[in-house]
């Protein structure tokens, strides 16, 4: 593995990094992701190319408008910086890297929407489903085994499953909804990539994690209840792509 590649990937993912920020600001207000100039979000100054260096420019900037001098979005940087590094790790580790870039770059960005914003995109879930369903016939085509694309439909449609069933029963059993619409849908599109086991992993890792995290604001002094809400779509996909990887190795 040569240094020109590893920074290669890098530099990809921090520019994917920096598209996928874009998308979470844009989407939300209903605005184009594909079409119009970048702009400060507070002045709406033009952003030069000088300004859209991913990384770099928040750095030598200082997190500010060169204009206005207001805060930009923490969220950029952030998205930035979780592209760039799943182009490292997947370039890295794993032995199908752009496979496991694109599933870490559309997996990134539903982790941020869910957690800023309690919104899972059902275009979004749907085109990562769809790229599953293609990895897993490209691969069952590569290895001539059409059980890999049978795997990848059984794991879809567990994974849709085990949590349209977990969330019924917690509406039966407390009279109101346990689980957000968009959360069935998206470890559905995760059963596509990773299969019935691993949608098993999935949720074991990210009920590991649920776990932490609710310890830590618990730690940090707040009252966590049977109803205390958590991201549990930025669990999931958080938890996904080190399976994905896992499984790969």
């Amino acid at each position: 593995m040569t240094v020109v590649l590893i920074l290669a990937a890098m530099v990809l993912g921090a520019v994917i990094g920096s598209f996928l920020g874009a998308v979470l600001v844009r989407l939300p207000d209903g605005r184009s992701v594909l079409t119009g100039r970048s702009m400060c979000d507070t002045c709406d100054k033009e952003l030069v190319p000088a300004e859209l260096i991913p990384i770099v420019s928040w750095v030598i900037q200082g997190g500010k408008c060169r204009a206005c001098g207001s805060a930009i979005d923490r969220w950029q940087l952030a998205a930035e910086i979780g592209g760039a590094a799943i182009g490292v790790i997947a370039i890295t580790l794993s032995y199908f890297p752009i496979w496991a870039m694109l599933l870490g770059w559309q997996l990134l960005l539903l982790a941020l929407l869910d957690l800023r914003h309690m919104w899972l995109p059902r275009q979004l879930t749907a085109l990562l489903g769809a790229s599953g369903a293609l990895f897993a016939l490209v691969m069952g085509y590569w290895a001539e085994d059409v059980m890999i694309l049978v795997q990848s439909l059984v794991g879809g449609v567990f994974g849709f499953a085990a949590l349209w069933l977990i969330g019924q029963g917690y509406k039966a059993w407390r009279g109101q909804e346990g689980l957000g619409g968009g959360d069935p849908p998206l470890l559905g599109a995760i059963g596509l990539w990773l299969g019935p086991l691993g949608v098993i992993h999935t949720l074991l890792v990210a009920s590991l994690g649920g776990l932490a995290v609710a310890f830590v604001l618990w730690r940090g002094g707040q009252r966590i209840a049977p109803d205390t809400m958590l991201p549990l779509g930025t669990l999931l996909a958080v938890a996904a792509w080190p399976v994905f990887l896992w499984q790969g190795l």
